[in-house]
């Protein structure tokens, strides 16, 4: 198939996907309850546990809760596209109460996303919402220090369990940190901080510090991992789509460079099915609740980069887009000289 046979194929598909837009009311205060209240009941008791010293048994509720701070984000996530509700100031609203406990601004970060669907895939326009990835030649041109910094950087241990934690408890937490202009983004970081020094605040004054932090900071950076895991998942697997500026195509890169992540039932409920991120970044009007039937609708979208577990571990080694190629590849793949 040639490149413009692909593209009218692509949108082809994303007529398809958007019979799938729209959100269903009932549908979404049903979804919006079945994941809040289990949260905010999970994480009740394993607080309560902890204050009662059962150290154990409250530390093991802390995963259950961390999965539906994942389903929250994702709930803010649509929210942001604005396809959980049919109106922009529900969408807000909700969004906005989701930031609480995510600890990402709202505003801030639809801003940022909605760049990240505009420019993902497209070589020159790299560095919004995704991993940093260089090319093998941009990699091959920096100083040996600056290659070590790369490669530190791109560990699974310091991007993952490091990285992911320090950007949303920390660095979402300063506007001048941002890539965006101060002026634009600063209320939505600033508001954001005071909802959280007075609701975070009260829970410690209620539990204590300590029990909070041995509750709220496992919940957080399981959600975190998972996150931060998926993030990386849905557009770094060696097949992955990339083209310059001139070439790139918002279709064709929404199904090649987004990945079909097969998870179990439960998982994929947990995470919303944002696994199903190539029919996504072809429509983000859909929500998260519609995207398997949209899915299951379309044979040829059940078959596009399809990415199993076992898959997707074999795609942490890979660190830099190979133009040659076209291709994702390891530090490893390099010659001798170049690693």
């Amino acid at each position: 198939m040639t490149n413009e046979e692909f593209k009218a194929t692509a949108r082809r598909l994303a007529v398809h996907c958007a019979e799938y837009k729209g959100a269903d009311t009932a549908q979404s205060i049903s979804q919006l309850a079945i994941t809040t209240v289990p949260f905010l009941v999970l994480t009740s008791m394993a607080l309560m546990l902890v204050v009662n010293e059962i150290y154990w048994a409250g530390l093991l509720l802390t995963i259950p809760a961390g999965g539906f701070l994942v389903r929250m984000f994702i709930i803010q996530h649509d929210c942001g596209h604005g396809s959980f509700f049919r109106t922009r100031g529900a969408n807000t609203f909700v969004g906005r109460l989701m930031s609480v406990f995510t600890l990402t601004p709202y505003t801030f970060w639809m801003e940022a996303h909605a760049m990240h669907h505009a420019t993902s895939g497209n070589l020159t326009k790299r560095g919004f919402g995704d991993i940093d990835t260089k090319t093998v030649a941009e990699y091959e041109a920096l100083t040996p220090l600056k290659k070590l910094a790369y490669r530190t950087y791109r560990n699974p241990l310091v991007w993952l369990l490091i990285g992911s934690p320090y950007h949303f408890i920390i660095d979402q937490r300063f506007p001048f940190a941002q890539p965006f202009p101060f002026a634009k983004i600063w209320r939505s970081i600033l508001l954001t901080n005071v909802a959280l020094v007075l609701v975070h605040g009260s829970l410690i004054w209620l539990v204590g510090f300590q029990t909070y932090i041995m509750v709220m900071l496992p919940i957080s950076c399981v959600a975190i991992w998972a996150g931060g895991w998926l993030f990386y998942i849905q557009h770094q697997f060696a097949d992955t789509h990339w083209e310059a500026d001139k070439e790139w195509d918002f279709h064709s890169a929404a199904i090649l460079g987004s990945s079909y992540y097969v998870l179990p039932g439960v998982l994929n409920w947990i995470t919303g099915s944002i696994g199903i991120h190539h029919i996504h970044h072809l429509c983000g009007s859909i929500p998260f609740y519609r995207l398997k039937e949209c899915l299951n609708a379309s044979p040829e979208l059940k078959g596009m980069c399809r990415m199993t577990i076992r898959d997707s571990l074999k795609s942490i080694r890979l660190s830099l887009w190979d133009e040659k190629s076209r291709q994702l590849v390891g530090f490893s793949d390099l010659k001798p000289a170049s690693a």
